[in-house]
């Protein structure tokens, strides 16, 4: 038994109600892989049959919309992605993902989850629970697209990211993965200069500090003001 991934399924949100004894009996089921930086994993529209799970690295999750790329999830270690290939079979891929970082995952098939599935209809209810919170979150994204500037979007784009990826600090909260300008632009769905723009303004105000293309959010609480 890999006790890195039971530690790890341990803190998943979707396997958080499974006994030790589910957990030791769904583990075995997983295959342990690596991917180096820049591996594309998936392209949208491919066929879709495997749950990943990432121990260590980040992963993006985009899709091109008119030659841009537009970044819909940033995902690090203890995430996991590609959860709809549990549900259903036949599902075509809707977005494309790629390693930002050398990945070390853990990987499962949906053939070999189904039966597992069938007898636990815990696991059901938190897979169903698991995909509305991420639809709902996708819809969230779809409204501030269509409604907010982008100076307020940059600053929903921080502000999320620091809720999902922060490290409390002494001196604020870090948001621990490496963000270029350009990749935070495709967050927001904008241009590069835009969000550099913000980020000055935000700087100024210190409100955020970068250093190495790391994020320390030094008021957490003005930040929330300006985004909500």
């Amino acid at each position: 038994m890999n006790p890195k991934l039971l530690s790890l399924l341990q803190n998943v949100p979707l396997f958080q109600d499974l006994s030790a004894a589910e957990l030791e009996s769904i583990a075995p089921l997983f295959v342990e892989r690596k991917y180096k930086k820049g591996t594309i994993m998936f392209f949208e529209g491919d066929a879709g049959d495997e749950f990943f799970l990432i121990q260590s690295g980040v992963v993006k999750v985009y899709r091109i919309d008119n030659a841009k790329e537009i970044i819909l999830a940033l995902f690090r270690d203890g995430d996991f992605f590609g959860e709809m290939a549990l549900i259903q079979k036949g599902l075509k891929r809707s977005a494309t993902a790629e390693t930002l970082e050398a990945c070390s995952m853990f990987t499962l098939v949906r053939s070999e989850f189904y039966h597992f599935l069938e007898r636990s209809p815990k696991l059901c209810l938190r897979l169903v629970e698991t995909t509305m919170e991420r639809l709902r979150k996708a819809n969230e994204q779809i409204y501030d697209l269509t409604f907010l500037d982008v100076r307020t979007r940059t600053i929903k784009v921080i502000f999320r990211l620091s809720e999902e990826h922060g490290v409390v600090k002494p001196n604020g909260t870090l948001i621990n993965m490496k963000l270029t300008h350009q990749q935070l632009a495709n967050l927001v769905g904008t241009v590069r200069e835009s969000v550099t723009k913000v980020l000055q303004e935000l700087q100024e105000d210190q409100i955020i500090s970068i250093d190495k293309k790391y994020i320390l959010i030094q008021d957490p609480s003005a930040l929330h003001q300006l985004a909500f």
